[in-house]
């Protein structure tokens, strides 16, 4: 039996295949940490990082998903001001529940497009 880490690796390669970022649809890569969650604008044709935002930009009182949500948010905004409109949204691997869903929320609350 794969340990939850290696399993996650598997899932993050298999997604990968499948998806790829441009310089006007980047993709929106989430990478979340026990105390901190991260997230990129990546442009894969250039091997480019567009903009990107973490819970240490933000104010991190409070639940972690509420933090999450302020994180999309943020980069949502940072994605606006790029003429950024659409994303493909990459999870890494990660179930699409709890602060990776609310990071999708507020990313889209902000003006993107999955």
């Amino acid at each position: 039996m794969k340990s939850k880490r290696a399993q996650r690796i598997k899932a993050k390669m298999r997604i990968r295949t499948k998806i790829n970022g441009t310089q006007s649809i980047p993709r929106l890569s989430v990478f979340r940490s026990n105390k901190q969650i991260y997230c990129q604008l990546i442009d894969d044709s250039a091997g480019y990082t567009l903009a990107s935002a973490s819970s240490q930009e933000v104010d991190a009182s409070g639940p972690k998903s509420d933090v999450a949500k302020r994180v999309g948010t943020l980069l949502a905004d940072k994605a606006k001001s790029k003429n950024i409109e659409s994303v493909v949204f990459d999870r890494s691997g990660y179930p699409y529940h709890g602060r990776v869903k609310s990071l999708a929320d507020g990313a889209r609350e902000g003006g993107l497009k999955f």
